[in-house]
């Protein structure tokens, strides 16, 4: 199916719909830097229960690029009217760092529309240190171009075994293309949201199911940071992918997908 367009507010999104009419609806959103076609790996896992929606962030892939910096309310409030768009009443939502964040805010802030979350990969806080990381990013994607940043990012997002198989050439260049198509300008918003991030108190107040998953080797997201959000996070779930790192979807689809899937139709069931 081809990419579709849906005007949701200061923003157009472009997004694609696969599955049955009568299956719950799934929302997948991807992480900085990426677009819909980062979650290729879980599609054939995830049809068979749910009906997919991807889209691109804003500033991503094929969807508009807004004067930046942005907020996480602007991307939570992007997807509440992407599914207005569509007719979504309510919605499960996976996302994977950037878009994991994203699953925070609307599990916390609109969780009459979002049944489920499962957030992979992602931090619910900006510390000093990760912040200060941002405007020199930043500055090197303008100057340079997001190629320059596109080798550099897959060394932390792919694990050093994985970049070295051959048999992953495919994915390691896959990641490589959607890196440096990303627009400059959507990257800066992005990352200027990912400076203020700002839910790790909340956690606490987070009442939709929710399962937190991360990569046994994630240096953005670390196992220890996941972990403490799991715990503050009443009754969620907490899995690693083992020998993953940051694109853990992507990496360890099968051990992803199995994780996923699991919770995912269970907690489904037991709605």
């Amino acid at each position: 199916m081809s990419v579709n367009y849906a005007d949701a507010g200061e923003t157009t999104l472009a997004y694609r719909i696969d599955g049955d009419a009568d299956k719950p609806w799934l929302i997948l959103s991807n992480s900085l830097a990426t677009d819909h076609a980062m979650w290729e790996p879980q599609l054939d896992a995830l049809l068979p229960h749910f009906r997919i929606l991807r889209y691109d962030t804003r500033g991503h892939g094929r969807s508009s690029v807004p004067p930046g910096p942005y907020s996480f309310d602007d991307l939570a409030g992007d997807v509440i009217g992407l599914m207005d768009a569509l007719g979504i009443e309510k919605a499960g939502f996976m996302g994977l760092s950037l878009g994991g964040m994203t699953a925070l805010g609307l599990a916390l802030d609109h969780p009459h529309r979002i049944d489920r979350i499962v957030c992979a990969d992602a931090r619910a806080d900006a510390p000093e240190a990760y912040r200060q990381m941002w405007p020199g990013m930043i500055a090197r994607a303008r100057e340079s171009g997001m190629d320059a940043l596109a080798e550099p990012t897959m060394e932390r997002w792919l694990s050093e075994a994985f970049r070295a198989d051959d048999a992953n050439a495919a994915v390691h260049r896959a990641t490589g293309d959607m890196i440096r198509r990303t627009p400059v300008e959507g990257y800066a918003g992005c990352a200027g949201a990912l400076m203020t991030l700002d839910y790790l108190q909340r956690l606490p107040d987070l009442a939709v199911p929710a399962l937190f998953v991360v990569g046994e080797h994630d240096p953005a997201a670390p196992l220890a940071v996941m972990s403490d959000m799991a715990d503050k996070t009443p009754g969620s779930t907490f899995e690693v992918v083992a020998g993953a790192a940051h694109l853990s979807n992507m990496e360890r689809p099968e051990h992803f997908n199995r994780i996923v899937v699991d919770w995912l139709t269970k907690s489904t069931a037991n709605a």
